[in-house]
């Protein structure tokens, strides 16, 4: 029953796609089904085999050890601020962040992740039958993030049409900035976080060839990436740390914003309807949940918390998830758990599209007018990894 449900899910995410679709009669579904075809494959290796647990355990145990090591240095900060027993969230999820920024930045300046970044990008562009630019940014954005990668293409971002700007930031959207793989870690199972990194890369190209389509010519082949400032590396050092504590507090005050809003929120709903606004949203998202293969008992909850990411941001809904993780199957919780690992949310409009306008106002202005189509492809590629995990778990 659940592979039916899981194929009927796929059909409709497809056909919610093909709607939205831009050129009908340009889309490519050789390079789509090989692409599930890897989601699976890849899921599969990751979820249900000896050699994917190794795989995950070593991940893990590697960012665990980044964790310690980043306590260090905020216990030598805050020591003494929190109780004894007690890890305040801000401490020990966020703060982080600012040491595996440090991190990237050495990678950065020495010239490994961009070559890192290039060649998984080449082998890519052989699979989605999409440019190399679009298959490079995909993998930068899994790796710089989101906002930072549009600087490492701003040579050829004025000159990209409208359909291939989307495309970049459909990517952008789709991914996770491995500043925040830690902090992600701490609050769902990282064997989810690690599976919905790499299948997520795949569901951009498959939901963006099929919105999206269009062709890359030889000549249009050309990927440019703009080298950083020359910088010493105690210069760079520093830069990194400013850049995720910054990180760190800006999720950390969104985060504050948000759980309160959404507190008041349900407090007026729950006075004037005896409902709170989370179990509304729960209702309308219930449908989606269930063709991703949760459960008819637990599909309102489970849709109230994938609602909560769109509307809020993952780590408000990770936070829902982990209060609520007693009400809910282990298979439930892998499925609503990838769907999660994701920047596809509304305040993300706003990251992206004011990111390429800080590099060119044009451009800026464009990704603004798409927007929405974006978060709905973007929101679609989620829906599509938990559908995908739904057969393997």
């Amino acid at each position: 029953m659940q592979y039916l449900i899981g194929i009927l899910g796929l059909l409709i995410v497809f056909g919610l796609a093909f709607l939205a679709s831009n050129n009908k009669k340009g889309i490519k579904y050789k390079p789509i089904l090989i692409m599930i075809v890897l989601q699976l494959l890849l899921s599969m290796l990751l979820l249900n085999t000896k050699f994917g647990f190794i795989i995950i355990d070593a991940i893990a145990t590697t960012f665990n050890k980044l964790l310690e090591y980043a306590a260090e240095g905020i216990e030598f900060v805050f020591g003494g601020l929190a109780n004894d027993g007690t890890a305040p969230f801000f401490l020990t999820v966020l703060l982080p962040i600012v040491f595996i920024s440090v991190l990237i930045g050495i990678l950065q300046h020495f010239k490994i992740l961009p070559f890192i970044m290039k060649g998984i990008g080449l082998l890519l562009s052989k699979i989605n039958g999409m440019g190399r630019l679009e298959s490079y940014n995909a993998v930068a954005s899994a790796i710089v993030g989101q906002s930072e990668v549009f600087i490492t293409v701003k040579k050829q971002l004025d000159k990209l049409p409208p359909n291939r700007l989307y495309t970049l930031c459909a990517s952008a959207m789709s991914t996770v900035s491995m500043s925040i793989i830690g902090a992600y870690m701490t609050m769902i199972e990282p064997k989810y976080v690690v599976t919905a990194i790499v299948i997520n890369l795949f569901g951009g190209f498959i939901i963006a060839s099929i919105i999206n389509p269009y062709t890359v010519t030889t000549d249009e082949d050309i990927l440019e990436v703009q080298d950083e400032e020359k910088q010493t590396f105690f210069e760079m050092i520093g830069e990194y740390i400013m850049d995720g504590f910054k990180v760190a507090i800006i999720v950390g005050a969104m985060l504050i914003g948000f759980v309160a809003l959404i507190a008041a929120i349900n407090n007026v709903f729950e006075m004037i309807l005896g409902i709170s606004f989370q179990e509304i949203l729960g209702y309308v998202f219930a449908p989606f949940a269930f063709i991703m293969g949760i459960p008819g008992s637990e599909v309102v909850a489970a849709g109230g918390i994938m609602a909560t990411k769109l509307v809020t941001n993952e780590f408000v809904a990770m936070m829902s998830l982990a209060d609520m993780s007693g009400q809910f199957s282990e298979r439930t919780l892998g499925i609503v758990s990838v769907f999660l690992v994701s920047f596809a949310n509304f305040s993300s409009i706003g990251i992206i599209s004011g990111a390429v306008k800080g590099l060119s106002e044009k451009q800026g202005n464009t990704v603004a007018r798409f927007g929405l189509r974006l978060l709905y492809g973007a929101t679609l590629v989620s829906v599509l990894s938990a559908i995908i995990v739904s057969f393997i778990l």
